[in-house]
């Protein structure tokens, strides 16, 4: 009973702390259902996209080459490429964990793993287990889904005109993504330009023109991250 009640402790404990995460994510996930449902894509499946993904900046990108038509291969790598993070951030969390998860909780835990759900659970002191870690997860995945819901269900009740111009929410989120941290460092600001200007590069000049959109996305994430990793590396902090 004790042990019942202790993993109902770490449950409720971990949902208090992803509550603001789950709010914080309707607002972003309102705009992805918008976007995506005026584009042409039916509610129900715009929400399973949700669903099964919970990203942010993969999400949007993965969702506007399949609107354009993007094979295979392209949409896999350019997710790969934007969604990688969440890789090294499972890979991290996997030294915190308790020894009681078993392999099939690891692969629950990691495909809940977000940027923010990685910031609160890797400033955990004690071990990891997994009622906490499922309860941190549920409300985000949860909030991230019914944002999309709301976004999809009210774009497909409004007028064509008015769901048409609601496609300016996928740049105002990406806006949103690099002005703050960009605000605070000069070498995003690099690494920024830097891609962009590849990005223009590969779209404008006449000899790149073959190369499809989802292929100049991996190409300047790559060269900008490359660039950035030799101008701007991090130091190791120095042994006291």
């Amino acid at each position: 009973m004790y042990k019942k009640e202790e993993k109902k402790k770490e449950f409720v404990y971990g949902f208090k702390q992803g509550i603001p995460i789950a709010i914080g994510y309707i607002p972003v996930s309102f705009s992805f259902g918008l976007m995506a449902v005026s584009a042409g894509l039916p509610v129900w499946l715009v929400v399973f996209l949700s669903l099964s993904n919970v990203t942010s900046a993969g999400q949007f990108a993965g969702t506007n080459l399949i609107l354009a038509g993007g094979g295979y291969l392209e949409i896999a790598l350019t997710t790969f490429v934007i969604n990688i993070r969440y890789m090294l951030m499972s890979l991290s969390l996997s030294q915190k964990v308790s020894d009681s998860f078993t392999l099939p909780q690891r692969f629950l835990a990691a495909f809940g793993i977000t940027d923010e759900i990685f910031s609160v659970a890797s400033m955990e002191k004690k071990a990891l287990t997994f009622p906490f870690m499922a309860g941190l997860i549920i409300g985000p995945v949860a909030g991230w889904t019914l944002g999309t819901l709301l976004g999809g269900l009210i774009c497909a009740a409004r007028p064509e005109a008015v769901a048409s111009a609601m496609g300016i929410a996928l740049y105002g989120m990406f806006i949103a993504i690099i002005i703050p941290p960009a605000r605070k460092s000069r070498a995003v600001v690099m690494i920024i330009a830097i891609s962009v200007a590849i990005s223009c590069i590969l779209r404008y000049v006449p000899m790149f023109s073959a190369i499809s959109s989802g292929f100049r996305v991996i190409i300047a994430t790559l060269i900008g991250a490359g660039v950035g990793a030799f101008l701007f590396p991090i130091k190791e902090e120095e042994e006291t």
